[in-house]
């Protein structure tokens, strides 16, 4: 519990490599993440070599931490694997859509934050890339990914070379429904999202960005209508690629 209370996103790494064993022991105690099925759709690449992760660095539009963490893991949503055993057991694997995309994804996220929890638990840092599904068919052509696998989460770590603030959570009472969803009125929206708006380093980031509010700094500078749907349709064409979506 004091690990996840006190984890926090970690950008800077000391040099100092990661034991093949301890990484593989983090690795194998993660997969005991839930399961769909018990199927476990997921793969997971590792990659140390200082070329490879130049290679997948523009893909992650060029954040330090790729090429200065000691190892950067790649979890793909995978039913590659459980379609090639089934045919060689005589049966007609029927995997090649989306909810199984979608089941695959979430096994490989389970099993991704299963291993940040572990590896913080151990005294390493962990970042969480978000831009894997920005733009996956750069990682699936240099991870050189076959059908049916798609990457879904790109994890550096190391042992942390900095000790940033935590970042601000919303309070509780704006997460959790009772029972049934309770839609917000615009007094609690009000209540949940004054405490972020009010922190200094938020309050900064309105000022040097030149916007009124901070929603607009997410809506209009960070995650902009556009983006979005050009990502979007590229993560549709990638889903087509793989065969997840005919």
């Amino acid at each position: 519990m004091d690990s996840i209370k006190n984890r926090r996103t970690i950008r800077k790494y000391k040099a100092q490599d990661i034991p093949v064993d301890l990484l593989n022991d983090m690795l194998e105690t993660s997969f005991r993440a839930a399961t769909m099925g018990n199927m476990q759709l997921y793969s997971v690449v590792v990659t140390r070599d200082p070329e490879m992760k130049a290679q997948l660095a523009p893909a992650h539009f060029n954040q330090p931490m790729v090429t200065s963490a000691p190892v950067v893991l790649t979890f793909c949503a995978d039913f590659n694997r459980f379609s090639k055993w089934c045919r060689q057991r005589k049966a007609e694997p029927g995997y090649d859509n989306l909810l199984s995309f979608m089941n695959a994804m979430t096994d490989a996220l389970l099993v991704t934050q299963n291993f940040c929890t572990i590896a913080e638990d151990k005294g390493l840092g962990t970042c969480f890339l978000g831009t894997t599904i920005y733009n996956p068919h750069q990682i699936i052509e240099i991870l050189n990914l076959p059908e049916l696998v798609i990457p879904v989460a790109t994890i550096t770590v190391g042992y942390p070379d900095e000790s940033p603030a935590q970042p601000d959570r919303l309070p509780i009472k704006g997460i959790i429904h009772q029972e049934k969803y309770h839609d917000y009125t615009p007094e609690e929206i009000e209540d949940i999202f004054t405490y972020k708006e009010s922190l200094p380093e938020n309050r900064h980031f309105v000022e040097i960005n030149h916007t009124e509010t901070l929603a607009q700094i997410f809506t209009d500078i960070r995650y902009g209508k556009a983006d979005n749907e050009a990502m979007s349709d590229l993560l549709k064409k990638t889903l087509k690629q793989q065969l997840f979506d005919k």
